[in-house]
C-alpha cells in the first residue's frame, strides 16, 4: 500500500512567534522540512538568526516582572487552561506530530495528553512554591528563605519529542515565575510554534514565552546572549559542550539531559516476557531515538539464548510501515543523514558481533523514507563501539553475564548514566544491584514512563539536573535568604 500523504493543512503557517509578532521572515534563513517516511518536502520554516533571539529575548525581559508578580494562584489558573486547550487540539496536536518526525500515530496520539498532564502538575505548585525558616546563631535574629525565578530561561528541545519536552521543562519554568525563550529543532518545528499559539490564546501574556525555530547559530546566540538567566538543553553531549561554550561567556547557569546508552540487566529469574518486550519496545518505540531505551540488554548466562531468540520472535512480528497507519508499531527514522549514521555503525558491528536480525536499509514501498529495520546483535563487546556509543536508532545490543557482580561491571562501564532496568524476582537482590548502578533512574520489573511527579534526569555523561516533581520546580527557582536581626 502506497504511504499516507500528511496532511499538510494541519501546519501552522510557517513563522517564528516573538511574543505575540509572527514573523515569518527572519534573519537565520529557512530550512525545507521533510517527511521521514517519504523523504518528500512539506513546508520551508524560516529560522530565527541572531536579531530574532535577540528579540525574544527582550520581549521575555519585558514581560517577567509582571509574570514574575502575578499573583500565584492567578498563575495555576493560566497554566491549567494551557493544560485544557492542549487536551482540546489533541488531534491536531496528534497529527502535526506524526508530520513532524514520524512518530506512529498510535505513538504520537499519547503525546498531547501527557503534555497536558505536565502543565496540570506543575500548575499545582505555582501556588506552593515556598521558603524555610533557619535556625540562627550567634545572637538572635530572624532568618528564612523565600525561592525566587531566575527571571528568562533559555530552553532547548529535541527533535525527537518536542510536545513531551515542553511540558517537561517549560511548565514548571512557568509554574516557578520564570518566563522562556524556546528554541525548537528546525527538524520538528511544527508542534512548537502549534503551542506558542495556544499558550496565547490561553491568555499568557505576550513575552512570557517566545518561540523560535532554529539551527546551531541560533542556539549559539541564545546561550551566549546576556539576557538569559539560566539554559535548559536537550540533546547529544556533542552540542552540550557548545551550549556550555556559550553559557560560560555570562557564566548562565545550565541544565542538561543528554543521551544514554542504558543497561537493560534480565536475571535469570526474570519474567523473560515481560522483560524482552519491553527490551525490543525501546528500539520500536521512535524507531529507537529515546534517550532512556535500555538498548544495551545483559542477560544471564542461563537465559542468554532465550532472550536473543525471543527477541527476535517479538520484533518479527511487529509492524514498521505507514507512520498515519494505526496498526504501525515503528516508523522511519528522522532524516537521512540519521539514517546513514545508524547504518555506518551496524556496518562497524558486524566485524565485533553478531548480526541476527535485520541490519539493512529497507527497500522498496520504504525506499524513498529513511526506514531501518529493527536490528538484533548477539555476542556484543562491552568494549566494542556499539557498545559504548548512543546509537540512537531501532538497534538492540545483547550481552551476557555470569554474576550479578560482572552484570553491575557491565552495566556501568559506558560513559553514560541516564538510566538502567533490572528484571529479577528477587527484591533483596534487586535492591543491592540497585543501590550499585550509576544512573539517575532505574526502573525495576516495568517501565510505565515518566510520570509527572517523579525527577528525571542523568548522570556522568547524561547530564546534571532534573525534571520532574520538586526537583523539576526546583531547577527553576534559586533561594534568597533573608536575616532579621532581633
Amino acid at each position: 500500500m502506497p504511504m499516507t500523504a500528511p496532511p499538510l493543512e494541519v501546519l501552522p503557517d510557517p513563522h517564528l512567534l516573538v511574543g505575540d509578532e509572527r514573523i515569518s521572515t527572519s534573519s537565520g534563513g529557512w530550512h525545507e522540512h521533510r517527511y521521514a517516511a517519504t523523504g518528500t518536502a512539506t513546508r520551508r520554516v524560516p529560522l530565527a538568526g541572531d536579531a530574532e533571539i535577540d528579540a525574544a529575548v527582550r520581549a521575555a525581559r519585558a514581560a517577567a516582572p509582571a509574570w514574575a508578580a502575578l499573583p500565584r494562584d492567578n498563575r495555576r489558573r493560566l497554566l491549567l487552561a494551557v493544560a485544557e486547550l492542549i487536551r482540546t487540539n489533541a488531534d491536531e496536536l496528534t497529527t502535526t506530530t506524526v508530520i513532524e518526525n514520524a512518530t506512529p500515530v498510535s505513538l504520537a496520539a499519547h503525546s498531547p495528553h501527557l503534555t497536558a498532564d505536565l502543565f496540570e502538575y506543575n500548575a499545582g505548585w505555582a501556588d506552593k512554591i515556598g521558603g524555610t525558616v533557619e535556625a540562627t546563631w550567634p545572637v538572635p535574629a530572624f532568618d528564612y528563605t523565600v525561592e525566587e525565578p531566575y527571571g528568562v530561561i533559555g530552553v532547548i528541545i529535541p527533535w525527537n519529542g518536542p510536545l513531551a519536552s515542553i511540558g517537561m521543562v517549560v511548565a514548571p519554568a512557568l509554574a516557578a515565575g520564570n518566563c522562556v525563550v524556546l528554541k525548537p529543532p528546525e527538524l520538528a518545528p511544527w508542534t512548537s510554534l502549534r503551542f506558542g499559539e495556544l499558550l496565547l490564546e490561553a491568555g499568557i501574556p505576550p513575552g512570557v514565552v517566545s518561540v523560535v525555530p532554529g539551527g546551531p547559530s541560533a542556539g549559539e546566540a541564545l546561550t551566549s546572549h546576556p539576557g538569559i538567566d539560566k539554559l535548559h538543553f536537550t540533546g547529544s553531549g556533542a552540542t552540550a559542550r557548545r551550549v556550555l561554550a556559550g553559557a560560560q561567556q555570562n557564566l548562565t547557569p545550565v541544565c542538561l539531559e543528554l543521551g544514554g546508552k542504558s543497561a537493560n540487566l534480565i536475571f535469570a529469574d526474570a519474567d523473560l516476557p515481560a522483560a524482552v518486550q519491553q527490551a525490543v519496545g525501546g528500539i520500536v518505540q521512535l524507531a529507537g531515538q529515546t534517550c532512556l531505551s535500555g538498548t544495551r540488554v545483559i542477560a544471564e548466562d542461563s537465559v542468554y539464548d532465550a532472550v536473543v531468540d525471543m527477541a527476535v520472535d517479538i520484533l518479527s512480528q511487529l509492524t514498521v510501515g505507514d507512520p498515519f497507519d494505526a496498526d504501525t508499531h515503528m516508523g522511519p527514522v528522522v532524516s537521512a543523514a540519521a539514517a546513514d549514521r545508524i547504518m555506518s555503525m551496524i556496518e562497524r558491528a558486524r566485524t565485533e558481533c553478531r548480526v541476527v536480525m535485520g541490519g539493512e536499509r529497507m527497500s522498496g514501498e520504504f525506499a524513498a523514507g529513511y526506514y531501518i529495520p529493527p536490528t538484533v546483535l548477539a555476542d556484543v563487546d562491552n568494549d566494542s563501539y556499539i557498545a559504548q556509543n548512543e546509537v540512537f536508532g531501532p538497534v538492540l545490543a545483547l550481552l551476557r553475564f555470569s554474576d550479578a557482580a560482572e552484570a553491575v561491571r557491565l552495566a556501568n562501564d559506558t560513559p553514560y548514566g541516564l538510566a538502567a532496568y533490572v528484571w529479577g524476582k528477587d527484591l533483596q537482590h534487586t535492591h543491592r544491584v540497585v543501590a550499585e548502578l550509576a544512573a539517575g533512574n532505574v526502573w525495576v520489573n516495568g517501565f510505565f514512563g515518566i510520570p509527572p511527579s517523579v525527577p528525571f534526569g542523568g548522570v556522568k555523561a547524561s547530564g546534571y539536573g532534573r525534571t520532574g516533581g520538586r526537583e523539576g520546580i526546583r531547577e527553576f527557582t534559586r533561594p534568597k535568604n533573608v536575616w532579621i536581626a532581633l
